[in-house]
């Protein structure tokens, strides 16, 4: 195939933009974990990410609509979809903004979630059948060990044993990492006729309500609209939970999702840079080996993974 001088340039263009867009994607996720520690000083988690959810949807209601995307006829569909969005976005998101508020570092709640591949494979056996491969045991064992250095560079022989945050932090980030590993093979085992958009939009009302009830049960829901507030609940509901989303449509209609998947790996390191410049969070040199070790942990799981398990059953 032949292209004209004037083609060539556009699809040079393209390709470079095709190559790009998983690292977007990767680095426009990071910020997440950065928006919690901007805006939780301001709103308590559960009632932060129920307003988060409500602008949310505002918009991608509209949006699916004028993008005509397919709702599912079937009601089951509909609970499936909406026990998934509970876990992947409420248990998710509601165990990390918690974490956060309770002192836990936004680099190592990144990092702890981030293992969220590593507990996914663990449990596809038990789940849905698939057996884990040599060098999947190895991304295991790595991992944990990776983590253990992590967690032991903070250990401090003072009142408390972890620095700056307790058991109760490290709780919550632990439901958030079981809860989108669940997340995930449930959605893979219950919603693989689910469309994209409509089904986020699904997912975010569940998840909306359950942190609806989270923050009338457990919370005072007072809010303070400072700009920092304002700005930061802006960035997550139109780059966050909207752009990220389109950017990963482009992404599977390219056939490039399986890029995303193997580039989580990188989340973590660019949490933490963003963390060590905006809020001065540092690790020790342990924790850094660490926090390579778990990564490499990760990529082990992902890159080694059988044909199978990367399609959908």
């Amino acid at each position: 195939m032949r292209f004209s001088t004037d083609a060539t340039p556009r699809a040079r263009i393209a390709h470079a933009g095709l190559t790009t867009m998983p690292f977007v994607f990767v680095l426009l996720w990071s910020t997440g974990f950065i928006g919690a520690k901007f805006g939780l000083p301001y709103a308590e988690p559960f009632t932060f990410l129920f307003i988060r959810f409500v602008l949310t949807l505002l918009l991608l209601v509209p949006l699916a609509f004028v993008m005509k995307a397919p709702w599912p006829h079937a009601t089951a569909l509909w609970a499936h979809i909406g026990v998934s969005g509970c876990l992947v976005h409420g248990a998710y998101l509601g165990g990390v903004f918690y974490g956060i508020y309770l002192g836990m570092p936004s680099g190592l709640a990144a990092l702890l979630v981030g293992l969220q591949p590593l507990l996914t494979a663990l449990l596809s056996g038990p789940f849905l059948g698939e057996r884990l491969t040599y060098w999947q045991w190895l991304g295991l064992s790595l991992g944990l060990v990776g983590i253990a250095l992590v967690l032991g560079s903070k250990l401090e022989s003072g009142r408390q044993l972890f620095d700056g945050f307790g058991f109760d932090a490290l709780a919550c980030v632990l439901v958030a990492l079981l809860g989108i590993s669940l997340g995930t093979l449930y959605q893979k085992r219950f919603c693989t006729q689910m469309a994209l958009l409509s089904g986020t939009v699904i997912q975010y009302l569940a998840a909306g309500a359950l942190l609806g009830v989270g923050a009338l049960l457990f919370e005072i829901r007072e809010v303070t609209l400072a700009p920092t507030f304002l700005l930061t609940l802006g960035w997550l509901v139109l780059v966050l939970s909207i752009a990220a989303i389109l950017l990963l449509m482009a992404l599977i209609r390219q056939g490039e999702a399986s890029k995303v998947a193997s580039l989580f790996y990188l989340v973590p390191p660019v949490t933490a840079l963003q963390a060590w410049w905006l809020f001065d969070e540092r690790l020790p040199l342990l924790g850094l080996l660490g926090m390579v070790v778990a990564i490499v942990g990760v990529m082990l799981v992902i890159q080694r993974s059988p044909p199978a398990q990367s399609r959908s059953k």
